[in-house]
């Protein structure tokens, strides 16, 4: 981001020319503000910009993004010091202020300074003890609360699902219907009373076989578009007025099949890649800002995978290193990250979706095809957002690949089940992506809240778009038998 808007910057100094009767900030200046921090007087400088009568629709549009950006990087970061100090003390009573100035240092607890006052991302205190082993043996859960209900259940899952792909000698297995209940809420008085508000919803994709049955049961409005499947992102969408003093609901219901994917190939099985083929081209290259096969990256891949030149051999290797390595960890906005896969390798941690991305970066630079894929995890019990990844095989295609929920290590000593997320997928998903940044369909007008990803909708009025926390969502699910 701060590389955009030096360019960008840079390009409107000779766009405004001489046509401005006063003077513009240089470059340098623009700079420095921008990388410590000075987002009040970077604010300043861009408003000079805004005024000149020479922009672009395109400078215009950059620019306002810019703005928008540094408010959202501002969200992101709204924790005070005394917040955040209190929270960890009330886990680790003991840490002392050397291991805290330490932890900010290593950005273990993620902070930075904006217009001169040190502020924390908004969960750097849980974080922390996700990220620092010393911390995290101090970390206390609330009673009842039991953090490892999703290991528990796939624990259990996993080596069922192998064990019915091996009988039954099919790769898609063990379906599980469910019905979905998905709402989206603006809050009352967002948008001007009368005016149409624009949302696009999350749906299931259709050209994957392990979705079947979609059946679309209820809308909230009569009228909606069901984007086509060439789109990156799968989404419904719908049209509605505001109303003054009143929410504006959007929502639809639907029930389909979901399959878990099961792939019991062994490393000797994948043949060698036709390195002419369309798909080997496409998706062993750079691409974007966050696909982008840097000195890190390289020396990245070649830790993880020393000499290895088998393709699967390679995204385990990868896989296994990224899993040792980078804990999960709740994650800031992916729009206000200038590249994902850097700061996964600086800050030391990722969610789903930056490991992911991650994955596929230096899957694609050591070689092997590989791309993105992200909806919804449904497990009875822990129903959230979700990121993972899909690898071409030689001689079998698309095989999902879930970075983040690791090794299923209670069944080491079964391969197939020990690294089934290297070339599996359990049946509770809605897949809704698999690209990152496309377009819409229809066309959205502004910004999106959401540059990378698309898992809890977008929102916008000819006004503006309407940025997170001024719309809410909500995924109910059930289980049918």
């Amino acid at each position: 981001m701060r590389n955009f808007s030096i360019i960008l910057l840079s390009t409107l100094l000779f766009a405004c020319g001489e046509s401005l009767s006063y003077k513009m900030p240089d470059r340098g200046t623009i700079e420095t503000a921008i990388e410590k921090g000075e987002f009040t007087e970077a604010s300043k400088m861009i408003g000079l910009y805004l005024a000149c009568d020479t922009l672009t629709p395109i400078q215009r549009y950059e620019m306002n993004f810019l703005l928008e950006w540094m408010d959202r990087v501002k969200d992101d970061f709204d924790q005070k010091d005394s917040s955040v100090i209190a929270y960890i003390k009330k886990h680790y009573p003991d840490a002392t202020e050397g291991q805290i100035s330490e932890w900010e240092k290593s950005n273990a607890l993620e902070n930075m300074v904006i217009d001169g006052q040190k502020r924390y991302f908004s969960l750097a205190g849980r974080n922390l003890f996700r990220i620092d082993s010393l911390a995290e043996k101090h970390f206390q859960y609330k009673e009842g609360e039991k953090p490892d209900s999703l290991t528990r259940l796939l624990s259990k899952l996993i080596p069922q699902l192998v064990k019915e792909a091996e009988v039954k000698k099919l790769v898609y297995v063990n379906p599980v219907k469910m019905k979905i209940k998905y709402t989206l809420s603006v809050k009352p008085n967002e948008i001007p009373e009368g005016e149409s508000v624009r949302v696009w919803m999350p749906y299931p994709r259709t050209d994957t076989k392990a979705h079947t049955d979609i059946k679309l049961l209820s809308t909230t409005q009569p009228l909606y578009i069901i984007s086509p499947d060439s789109y990156a992102h799968k989404s419904i969408y719908m049209e509605g007025k505001a109303v003054k003093d009143e929410p504006v609901i959007f929502g639809f219901e639907l029930i389909y099949t979901s399959f878990a994917q099961v792939h019991l190939f062994a490393a000797q099985d994948i043949k060698d890649y036709d390195t002419t083929g369309q798909v080997f081209k496409e998706f062993t290259r750079e691409s974007g800002q966050h696909i982008v096969f840097s000195d890190n990256i390289k020396a990245a891949v070649k830790e993880a995978i020393g000499e290895e030149s088998n393709p699967y051999l390679k995204a385990r290797k990868i896989y296994e290193w990224i899993d040792s390595n980078f804990p999960w960890a709740s994650a800031r906005e992916y729009s206000t990250i200038e590249n994902i896969p850097e700061y996964v390798l600086k800050n030391r941690h990722g969610d789903c979706g930056q490991v992911s991305l991650l994955f596929i970066t230096m899957a694609r630079c050591a070689g092997v095809p590989a791309k993105w894929q992200s909806g919804w995890m449904m497990h009875p019990g822990n129903i959230n957002l979700h990121d993972w990844a899909e690898v071409w095989f030689e001689g079998v295609g698309w095989v999902p690949v879930d970075q983040s929920f690791g090794r299923v290590k209670s069944s080491k000593g079964d391969d197939n089940a020990f690294y089934f997320f290297t070339k599996g997928l359990d049946p509770y998903r809605l897949i809704v992506n698999d690209n990152i940044s496309g377009e819409f369909f229809p066309a959205k007008i502004y910004s999106r809240s959401e540059t990378v990803d698309f898992q809890r909708g977008e929102v916008e009025w000819r006004g503006e778009n309407l940025y997170f926390g001024r719309w809410r969502y909500k995924m109910e699910v059930e289980y049918i038998k």
